[in-house]
């Protein structure tokens, strides 16, 4: 086939992508491809683009839920060292998109820069993050992001200035196909002090939500003023089950999907929890999990 052909060694059919995901769910993608490279992902994407193959880019799968159908096109992973670099120059901290929100906090707080610390525990990507401008109450990410390189679905690489970006509640200008790199000016502080309140803030977090060892997922965004959480245990949905899938006893905005469950299961039951909460209490919520 023309869209595989040169990209042999990068590209297999038929990739399963449940276990690609926080929910361990879901079909298979027609195409997965892991570039090596920023010049080979965009000789990819353009080849894409010119056979007009659909291509999604999957992060840390944290917020992702796969259909048992699968995905049709091309599923990009970019799990090569190119795309998790960090580097820190004074105040300035520097990172592909493919680097783990995880571990771009823990430098950031080894070297003394404070903002990113409030976003401990969410899991994924720098690049999912930015996308869907991760944050908690403490903050999010894009009040700190001051530049970021992207590409384009044709494969044009651009860089956004600050004056370029704009960051709402959940989401983002950034909505390109790929984040390859982002910027971040940071505050400088003690870095014993930021371990210390980042590990509170842990703490708080782990007693709260579903342990990550769990196939779970935080499902709907917060309408404005309130907690999708507290409304769905407000409607009575704590314990809730479809098949093999469950909203969470320890925090109702997530649902956990039990051995044997099916990504059907989640989506009959994301469809109750949405119609009985606007039945039950007059609000309508919105996904913030992406459904493939």
């Amino acid at each position: 086939m023309a869209l595989v052909s040169g990209f042999e060694k990068i590209v297999r059919p038929a990739q399963p992508l449940a276990e690609c995901t926080r929910f361990k769910l879901g079909g298979t993608a027609e195409y997965f491809a892991e570039p090596n490279s920023v010049e080979e992902l965009a000789a990819l994407v353009r080849r894409c683009c010119e056979e007009e193959v659909p291509v999604r880019v999957l992060g840390g799968g944290s917020n992702v839920l796969v259909r048992n159908e699968g995905v049709s096109g091309v599923v990009v992973r970019l799990s090569a060292p190119a795309f998790s670099e960090i580097a820190v120059d004074g105040q300035s901290i520097n990172t592909s998109g493919g680097t783990k929100l995880a571990t771009l906090i823990s430098r950031a707080v080894r070297e003394g820069l404070s903002g990113l610390e409030t976003l401990v525990g969410i899991p994924g990507t720098v690049g999912g993050a930015l996308h869907g401008n991760s944050g908690t109450h403490g903050g999010d990410i894009g009040q700190w992001t001051s530049r970021a390189t992207i590409m384009t679905r044709a494969g044009e690489i651009l860089q956004r200035e600050r004056d370029d970006l704009v960051f709402a509640y959940r989401q983002s200008s950034l909505d390109e196909l790929v984040i390859l790199n982002a910027e971040f000016q940071l505050e400088e502080d003690d870095p014993e002090q930021l371990v210390k309140s980042m590990q509170k803030q842990w703490i708080v977090k782990k007693a709260s939500q579903p342990m990550s060892h769990q196939n779970a997922g935080c499902i709907f965004k917060n309408p404005r003023g309130m907690s999708a959480g507290l409304l769905i245990e407000q409607a009575g949905l704590k314990g809730v089950k479809v098949g093999g899938a469950e909203v969470s006893q320890q925090h109702a905005n997530f649902i956990i999907a039990h051995e044997g469950a099916t990504s059907q299961d989640v989506l009959r039951l994301i469809d109750t929890v949405r119609s009985q909460v606007a039945e039950r209490l007059g609000i309508e919520l919105e996904n913030e999990i992406e459904i493939w």
